[in-house]
């Protein structure tokens, strides 16, 4: 939000990957302008190692514009003839700065089975009201 009303303009969240990562997220190429801020030059969905522009990926946080509902109906259809949001914002960089965050704490990645889990058992851990008995729980099993 910081960012947003700083420059007034889209911002994405946006985390350092890896290797893996760079054929999960979409990956921006960028130019810092500030302590954990990019402008963005390009961004590419999903590219692997070998074509990703950085380590950068971009997260499901979005602070969009209203001009990006505009810029969504003049996009062209893309992979497996689905309308990506990614290249609707890759296009609306063409007439307007867009800014990645890079956002510091954990991320959990709810769109793979294994994150939706790792999420719920941390988020009930630090619950107080779930914390003491899902820890009794958990040691309660027999794992291997």
């Amino acid at each position: 939000m910081d960012v947003y009303e700083k420059y007034g303009d889209p911002v994405l969240t946006a985390m350092t990957i890896d290797d893996e990562g760079t054929k999960k997220y979409g990956v921006i190429d960028g130019i810092k302008v500030e302590k954990n801020i990019y402008q963005i030059k390009k961004l590419v969905e999903k590219p692997g190692p070998a074509k990703a522009p950085s380590r950068i990926g971009v997260l499901g946080g979005y602070i969009l514009t209203p001009d990006i509902f505009e810029t969504l109906a003049k996009t062209k259809i893309g992979q497996a003839g689905e309308l990506w949001l990614v290249d609707a914002i890759f296009n609306l960089s063409k007439k307007r700065p867009i800014y990645a965050c890079l956002v510091d704490g954990k991320y959990y990645d709810a769109g793979s089975k294994i994150g939706w889990l790792k999420a719920n058992v941390d988020l009930a851990l630090e619950r107080k009201d779930l914390a003491v008995d899902f820890t009794k729980y958990l040691k309660e099993l027999k794992l291997k």
